[in-house]
């Protein structure tokens, strides 16, 4: 039978406060739990050496007597035979080994005496915990759901509802404007029911948008290029042009330039819950050479050219 090492079960040194021990417990407790992995052999053997762990690190009485006796557990019992004698005759001693087990939040679920090692069982008298009356089941969050949902640029542009099934159990939320590629929302209690009574786990959808045809998004700007005909590009004019919410008529400078840009100030994105606050629309102008042009359109061109 070899000596366990309870501090190393717990990833701590011998030098950890009861606020360590505690915090420590916790968090592999709960990452072990039965509960949360079915079936799982490891982890239950795993959880067992962290729950005895616990119930001699929290227990006061219990660590001081683990920590002095340390790799001579095997005559820890003639050692406590010896101080008792000593002190029956009158004899000061070292330490006083009585006390209650620890028996608060952080306890894991009632375990029998065989359920600890061979090595608590001698060393401890297969006592765990004091009073198993006022030991109470550790109460852990559900698991964490996480989920992937995909929309359209036109669809982000604006707030809507949308449903989805999750665990055969109907969710509707509401997606507000301004939504980013790759952008996480959380739905509290939405995820795995807890163990124990514990709180439900949370629900983390991850938004990703679909490329537009004709826009182009950059934070919370758009970005569009528009097909300009030479002849209004190099005598100026009017032109209508379509923006993610409806149409708009720009004037054109004459002389316009292949490339040239155009900003549509607030005509871009909705900034996220930022209520009337929007990006801006930059139009690239594309400038179309005419194709199919007759003799005359021809020799006006030569003209011009030479002139």
């Amino acid at each position: 039978m070899e000596f366990i090492d309870y501090y190393k079960i717990l990833g701590l040194d011998k030098n950890a406060s009861q606020d360590d021990i505690k915090k420590a417990y916790r968090k592999l407790a709960r990452k072990h739990h039965p509960d949360l992995n079915p079936n799982d052999k490891e982890a239950h053997k795993k959880f067992q050496q962290i729950n005895e762990a616990n119930e001699v690190l929290s227990d006061p009485a219990k660590r001081k007597k683990y920590d002095q006796y340390g790799k001579d557990w095997q005559h820890a019992d003639e050692f406590e035979k010896a101080k008792q004698h000593q002190q029956e005759r009158g004899y000061t001693s070292g330490g006083d080994f009585g006390g209650s087990g620890f028996g608060g939040n952080f306890s894991s679920e009632d375990f029998s005496s065989g359920d600890f090692s061979d090595f608590f069982n001698t060393m401890f008298g297969g006592t765990a915990g004091g009073d198993s009356r006022s030991r109470r089941q550790a109460q852990f969050k559900g698991q964490d759901f996480n989920a992937d949902m995909t929309i359209t640029l036109r669809e982000a542009y604006t707030t809507h509802k949308r449903t989805f099934t999750i665990n055969d159990k109907n969710v509707r939320i509401t997606v507000p404007a301004g939504i980013a590629e790759g952008q996480t929302i959380k739905l509290k209690g939405y995820g795995a029911p807890g163990v124990n009574g514990g709180p439900a786990g949370d629900l983390y959808i991850t938004f990703h948008i679909e490329e537009d045809a004709i826009f182009k998004r950059l934070g919370d700007d758009l970005y569009t290029t528009v097909d300009l005909d030479l002849y209004t590009a190099v005598l100026g004019g009017e032109k209508m042009i379509d923006t993610i919410n409806g149409k708009v008529k720009l004037k054109i400078n004459p002389e316009t330039q292949n490339g040239t840009k155009t900003r549509l100030k607030g005509k871009g994105f909705p900034v996220y819950k930022e209520e009337g606050k929007s990006g801006d629309l930059f139009v690239t102008w594309n400038i179309k050479i005419p194709t199919g042009l007759t003799e005359k359109q021809k020799a006006l061109f030569r003209e011009i050219s030479q002139s």
